[in-house]
């Protein structure tokens, strides 16, 4: 991600980031620190960000020269409009750069429709990879712009696309064995039947948690038509008995690990669908979390 802001935002350029979560903070952040003019537009992060607010802010402020969005907003799971967005900032003549880290391989994206110009992913998430390098899919002429403007010598996006179309050469020491892992999860994937295929086992596994934690009383953050199937974000349930550190320590100690909470107007925590995982194992987290409440002295749908 840093290295497509660093490399596509053009010198005295400026980046309009659209935040309704921490990831889209973090792009925010990483502009500031590679000295980037850049300014937020925020909606709440039980909010989908609003193409037609990011219109506006377009038309009111012809200086802007880029824009960021998250695909997947894992703060929450809520899924963001960036096909929409995209149309609007294509109209409008905008370069466009999509964070699809928690998306890319699960999540239905038309390239074409969305306008994109930097769509960034990793080789772990819903490729099943495993975690060691991240990706840009890239609109050639958008990349062609990047030469000479890349704010680090490392991450310079369109060096090593040159790099890599000259000799076929990482310009550094490359990662190897990730590499190796990615091309056979990319295998894995499509005999899975790709997006589709995939996007299906992960759904499985968000309609068996979200009814198995409702069974045992939790209520999920987000209203249902705005979440996403990657991750699920729970509210504390209200019993004077939980706590969190303690919930998932007994869960830990179960070898099963979830995701403390990012929201910053709520006390939650977080339930990932993906990865290697089925419905059966969804089925072994909940009856985990059932036994764990008991033992915390919390009776189930409470």
């Amino acid at each position: 991600m840093e290295s497509v802001i660093g490399s596509a935002v053009p010198p005295g350029g400026k980046l309009l980031v659209i935040i309704n979560g921490a990831y889209g903070e973090r792009m925010l952040k990483i502009a500031d620190v590679l000295g980037i003019e850049c300014e937020a537009l925020r909606c709440g992060e039980n909010t989908k960000t609003d193409p037609d607010a990011v219109a506006r802010r377009l038309d009111a402020d012809g200086s802007i020269t880029t824009v960021a969005i998250v695909h997947c907003e894992t703060t929450t799971g809520i899924i963001n409009p960036v096909e929409e967005t995209g149309a609007l900032v294509r109209e409008r003549g905008k370069t466009y750069i999509v964070d699809a880290m928690s998306s890319f391989g699960a999540v239905a994206l038309d390239l074409e429709k969305a306008r994109v110009d930097f769509l960034v992913s990793s080789a772990n998430k819903c490729i099943e990879g495993v975690p060691g390098f991240s990706f840009a899919i890239c609109r050639g002429e958008a990349l062609a712009r990047c030469e000479g403007q890349a704010r680090s010598l490392s991450l310079d996006l369109f060096a090593q696309w040159k790099g890599l179309e000259s000799n076929g050469q990482f310009r550094f020491t490359p990662p190897t064995h990730t590499i190796l892992a990615f091309e056979k999860a990319l295998e894995e994937l499509a005999e899975e039947g790709g997006v589709a295929g995939r996007a299906a086992r992960y759904s499985g596994n968000y309609d068996t948690l979200v009814a198995g934690m409702s069974a045992l009383g939790f209520k999920e953050y987000l209203p249902r038509e705005d979440q996403g199937y990657i991750i699920t974000s729970f509210r504390y349930p209200t019993h004077p008995a939980f706590d969190f550190t303690e919930f998932y320590t007994r869960l830990s100690e179960k070898s099963l690990v979830i995701y403390p909470g990012k929201v910053s107007d709520a006390d939650c925590f977080r339930i990932g669908n993906i990865g290697r995982i089925e419905q059966d194992d969804v089925k072994n987290l909940l009856t985990a979390i059932a036994s764990v409440l008991e033992e915390m002295g919390i009776a189930s749908g409470a």
